[in-house]
């Protein structure tokens, strides 16, 4: 457990620092909504287009290692998402609760905890696993939100296709969304940065150290703004409301915590045959709580974000524990 504070501790300072901030009127009512805004259109897409722009394609390819983190996450999340939506869950907020229990803190938490937990080996493996989960699973998501909200909303939604509500009526859903998504900066980053080394290019020293700048804001400001929503005021839900949101939110913190490592696990160790250090970065991992990235996209996408807020908070403070009694074991 004590190897894991240190990582964990400065997530809550941040958190903290939000909810002070706002609790004391240094930061106003609209900071959450454009704190994120910030993320969403800047700092995110800098850091996403950083990553794939420097990956070393040849020494990431692993193949077994992406079957097992990558089909564990996507499985998890496809699982929250039919289950939410058999419950009468709008497909938007459905693929939210997907990406709570399926988006692992691998960008903030995985890098220090791979180095403390197998050493510098684990970085290649960690770093596939934030592709994956910051580019994969998140896309996949972003897409199902842009199809509920254009099939709820045909004049635009919210996201990238606030522009376009007159058209929305007049084209096909499918040609609606794939508007929205092309003009979706978190979408198009990556994609744009893949290019790079794909192309043989090399970014500019002057431009990596501005995407450097820009992107290592992405966090940080994402876990403010938790902090800053968690200090606004709400109405009470009242008994039977509290105890609904309880009872979905320890759903989806258990499917993030046990049902995500467990079936990186099987995938890794029957099915695609993973050796130990691969197999245990895998589950480490899909081990780590839930990320801030399902709580931007509520907030960007104007849904009700305090489910996600609570699941992100929980499975934090859950995975010291959770996290620390897997490596023990090892």
């Amino acid at each position: 457990m004590l190897s894991t504070l240190p990582v964990v501790l400065p997530i809550f300072a941040l958190v903290f620092a939000g909810w002070l901030a706002r609790r004391i009127g240094v930061l106003g009512a609209a900071a959450t909504t454009e704190l994120n805004r910030f993320v969403v259109f800047l700092a995110l897409p800098a850091l996403l287009f950083d990553v794939t722009a420097h990956a070393h394609w040849a020494a990431l390819w692993k193949p077994g290692f992406i079957g097992a983190f990558g089909l564990s996450s996507l499985a998890v999340f496809a699982f929250t998402v039919l289950i939410r939506r058999g419950a009468g869950r709008p497909l938007a907020d459905a693929a939210l609760d997907g990406l709570n229990a399926g988006y692992a803190n691998t960008g903030f938490m995985g890098f220090p905890l791979a180095l403390v937990a197998f050493g510098p080996e684990a970085l290649a493996p960690t770093t596939v696993a934030v592709i994956l989960t910051v580019c994969a699973v998140f896309a996949v998501a972003i897409v199902l939100i842009e199809t509920g909200l254009r099939r709820a909303d045909p004049a635009g939604g919210q996201g990238g296709g606030q522009g376009d509500r007159e058209a929305g009526r007049r084209v096909p859903i499918w040609l609606a969304v794939g508007r929205s998504l092309v003009r979706n900066p978190l979408l198009v980053a990556p994609a744009l940065g893949a290019l790079v080394p794909s192309l043989g290019l090399a970014v500019p020293a002057p431009v990596e150290t501005f995407l450097k700048l820009l992107g290592g804001a992405a966090s940080p400001c994402a876990l403010v703004a938790l902090g800053l929503f968690l200090a606004q005021k709400r109405r009470s839900r009242g008994g039977q409301g509290s105890g609904a949101h309880a009872r979905i939110a320890a759903l989806l913190v258990g499917l993030k915590l046990a049902a995500h490592p467990l079936l990186a696990y099987g995938l890794g160790r029957y099915v695609f045959d993973l050796p130990p250090l691969l197999l245990h970065t895998a589950v480490l991992m899909a081990a780590l709580p839930t990320g801030t990235g399902p709580f931007m996209l509520a907030e960007f996408y104007r849904r009700e974000a305090d489910l996600t807020a609570t699941v992100v908070l929980v499975s934090t403070v859950l995975a010291v524990v959770t996290v620390s009694g897997y490596l023990a074991t090892l």
